[in-house]
């Protein structure tokens, strides 16, 4: 989670230059661990000030799981987030092994909004990786490359 805010920082800053764009930043909250989670939320504010980001607008909260409970609970949750948003086009950040990021493109793809993911990872065309499946479905579905 933490390295992804890192990256959509520059992305974001971009778009709030742009009259056209108003950005906004979602947390799924699948990479949790109690020890990771509360020191990062408790410096919060410094993290985000320092790559001058906002708190995320929108904290799906949707913890650790199976593969399939995460995913599950994510195309729940962002698909609601999606009907009320209605945005015109959704970045997913993050390599293949974020579960979340599969389930946002997999969420906005089945209601027809545009999808761009957003990330250098590595390819390993090892399909009985887990990550790499997540990153293929993603790349798949990405309708702006």
């Amino acid at each position: 989670m933490w390295p992804n805010f890192i990256k959509i920082a520059p992305l974001y800053h971009a778009l709030c230059r742009k009259d056209w764009a108003k950005p906004n930043i979602v947390c799924t909250g699948q990479h949790y661990d109690l020890n990771m989670f509360d020191v990062f939320f408790r410096n919060l504010d410094v993290f985000f000030r320092n790559l001058g980001l906002p708190e995320p607008d929108i904290y799906l909260g949707v913890g650790s799981g199976t593969h399939a409970e995460q995913t599950g609970k994510v195309i729940i949750a962002y698909e609601k987030v999606l009907i009320e948003e209605r945005p015109d086009l959704v970045v997913v950040v993050g390599w293949g092994n974020v579960n979340s990021t599969m389930a946002a493109t997999l969420a906005a793809s089945k209601i027809g909004i545009k999808r761009s993911h957003l990330e250098a990872g590595l390819r390993f065309f090892d399909r009985s990786m887990s990550e790499e499946i997540n990153r293929m479905v993603t790349d798949a579905l990405d309708t702006l490359t």
